[in-house]
């Protein structure tokens, strides 16, 4: 009798920790799904190298915040919760900005703002208020991570659309011949926001189809 209910919440607690982590990447993506963060999605994705600079920054930042969050949940008095967590949250976001322009000053040129602005990021502060802040240390992490996974796949999959179309090339390497003319719209903030619909539109297609499938 011991062994079957441990065995049960055993089961269980690996199924949250499942959905927990693979829910940024689908059903709730943070660009997809929730809209946030729209203000980097559209401004740095003119390349697949600067969405995945963006997103692994904010894997970062969103991680070892989450972390310290929950780790401090209980201690912090709720008067000052969202100004502790902006607090917490710049440290990190101090630490990748001066790590990419010790190390990687062309990324750090290419991004510009962007990167301090991830303090202010809905994402991060959204996951650090109604999540972090709620549950236990392992969950938060695993929350973060996936959240951030997801955010990253998108900003590629954005960036990388826009640098195929509008320089022919993805990570830099050329993938499309010189017979194709560049669609210079897509370096373009129109662009971004017509990949944008596009995948969102292709999202919701697919839902729904599951959807009837089920």
């Amino acid at each position: 009798m011991g062994n079957g209910g441990s065995s049960g919440n055993t089961s269980k607690k690996d199924r949250r920790v499942s959905y927990e982590f693979l829910k940024g990447f689908w059903k709730e993506n943070p660009i997809l799904v929730m809209i946030l963060g729209m203000c980097p999605t559209l401004a740095v994705t003119t390349t697949a190298i600067n969405g995945m600079t963006m997103g692994l920054a904010v894997l970062f930042v969103l991680t070892c915040s989450s972390l310290i969050v929950s780790l401090v949940r209980n201690i912090v008095p709720k008067q000052v919760r969202i100004p502790t967590f902006i607090v917490i949250i710049a440290t990190f976001v101090t630490m990748v900005d001066l790590f990419l322009k010790a190390f990687f000053m062309d990324l750090s040129k290419a991004l510009g703002p962007f990167i301090p602005l991830i303090v202010v990021n809905c994402i991060i502060l959204g996951r650090a208020e109604a999540f972090a802040s709620r549950n236990p240390v392992f969950i938060s992490v695993i929350d973060a991570i996936g959240v951030s996974l997801g955010f990253t796949v998108t900003l590629i999959f954005l960036g990388g659309i826009r640098e195929i179309l509008g320089m022919r090339t993805f990570f830099g390497h050329q993938v499309l011949s010189s017979g194709f003319e560049p669609w210079v719209i897509m370096l373009l903030p129109p662009g971004a926001f017509i990949t944008l619909g596009f995948m969102l539109g292709a999202k919701n297609m697919i839902d729904r189809r599951m959807g009837k499938n089920r």
